[in-house]
């Protein structure tokens, strides 16, 4: 936040100067025309190429600035893909786990997978009906001037073409997020199937994952400073009106944490006969304390004790809270579908009712076991608009209200994770 501040300021003092300062020509020759409709005619054409300095001026000056978000944006795009192959992988092979758990994990994943539905089509219905990114009115960058998701769109044999991958290398070094994700299911899915055989792979893989998680800590140090020159570029060009974007973002946003809380899981809740309200009440503590510190992870053992309180068993709270932290993030979720969309509507690229359901049901995988990053959203999310040919710097844009978001993700993931917990214990008969 204050790299924010730091950066409206400092983007604010070089607008008003840019403004202030440039591109007023002597009007002394123009007054001496006496042809009212010449004068009026050169005044007008001296006018538009003075707003056309202007424009480059701010342009070029913001570009000194948006060096530090590409470097932070490039070193994002780094991390996506050993990332998500690692942490697919892992999560494919979680998945083998319920079959040793049998009744119970069976139900746990159905519920997740419901629950993760709902979430990012709620996710795209706010994002289209109130539409917030077309409030912060971004120009393309050059390279993606002339494209956009309708230029991407592809026939049946194409997509097959694309989704197979030829080369897990060359669609690794090209970020092509849906290959990845092929290979990592095919992988996952033989590393379980082998039994002891694939154990040592499998934990090469854990190990790559945590190594990948310290790799997008030492990333995520560099977001300040990447917030700093992203905010400060846009600010020089557009002064402060996008401050009134970001407000509307987050307005828009956390109206739809609260329907998908007090509207979507009430009504689950109802469905299965659960005391929401009261269910509300005693994880009250687990919800501020993931509200206050951005992190739903924090909240765990105090949940843990919360759920069983209100009267679920230990076998159960302890078998599906922990699996809903890597596989029922409802907040979190969400956002990626949000704030995918958002980012192609600042830009003013229009995405099809196609491939936003493509987008939903990648993210159906691509989310899953994400719960131990840094950031996991953003990372998620920058491999969405690689794959979309979306602009990555609207990423950063993101990155500057991020906390006070995730905020609200993270209260949305301990209330999601809790009635997660009471309707696997209903079905397991369980009164409370």
């Amino acid at each position: 936040m204050l790299a924010m501040a730091v950066g409206l300021i400092i983007g604010y003092a070089v607008n008003v100067s840019i403004s202030k300062n440039k591109f007023k020509h002597d009007r002394t020759s123009i007054n001496q025309i006496s042809n009212p409709k010449v004068k009026k005619a050169v005044e007008e054409g001296v006018k538009k190429y003075e707003e056309k300095c202007f424009r480059e001026a701010k342009k070029s000056t913001a570009s000194n600035f948006s060096i530090l978000s590409d470097i932070f944006l490039h070193l994002i795009k780094m991390i996506i893909a050993p990332l998500v192959l690692a942490v697919l992988v892992l999560g494919v092979a979680k998945v083998g786990d319920f079959k040793s758990v049998g009744r119970i994990g069976l139900k746990t994943l159905v519920y997740f997978t419901s629950a993760t539905l709902i979430a990012l089509a709620l996710g795209l219905v706010i994002v289209n009906v109130f539409t917030p990114g077309k409030v912060m009115h971004l120009d393309r960058p050059e390279a993606t001037a002339q494209t956009g998701i309708k230029a991407n769109t592809q026939d049946a044999k194409n997509f097959i073409d694309h989704v197979i991958p030829e080369s897990l290398i060359r669609s690794m070094a090209a970020n092509d997020i849906l290959p990845i994700v092929v290979f990592a299911l095919f992988f996952g899915v033989a590393a379980a199937s082998i039994g002891e055989h694939g154990k040592p792979i499998i934990k090469a893989f854990d190990s790559l994952s945590h190594v990948m998680f310290k790799v997008t800590n030492f990333v995520m140090n560099f977001a300040p400073i990447g917030v700093f020159g992203a905010i400060t570029a846009v600010v020089i060009q557009q002064g402060l009106d996008v401050l009134g974007g970001y407000a509307y973002l987050i307005l828009c946003f956390f109206g739809g944490l609260l329907f998908f809380v007090f509207v979507v899981l009430f009504a689950i809740s109802a469905a299965f006969k659960i005391k929401y309200f009261k269910l509300l009440r005693d994880v009250k503590e687990p919800i501020l304390l993931a509200f206050s510190t951005a992190s739903s992870e924090s909240a765990m053992p105090k949940t843990i004790e919360a759920l069983e309180k209100h009267g679920i068993s230990n076998r159960i709270v302890s078998f599906v809270l922990p699996l809903g932290y890597s596989f029922n993030l409802d907040g979190s979720i969400m956002y990626m579908t949000f704030a995918t969309v958002f980012i192609a509507q600042s830009y003013g690229i229009d995405i099809s009712m196609g491939d936003q359901i493509k987008m939903m049901l990648i993210l159906l995988v691509t989310s899953k076991g994400m719960a131990g990053v840094p950031r996991a959203s953003l990372v998620v999310i920058a491999g969405m608009l690689t794959m979309f040919k979306i602009p990555g710097e609207g990423l950063l844009l993101l990155l500057a209200v991020d906390q006070l978001l995730d905020m609200g993700r993270s209260a949305t993931n301990v209330v999601g994770n809790a009635v997660a917990s009471a309707v696997v214990a209903r079905l397991e008969g369980e009164k409370f």
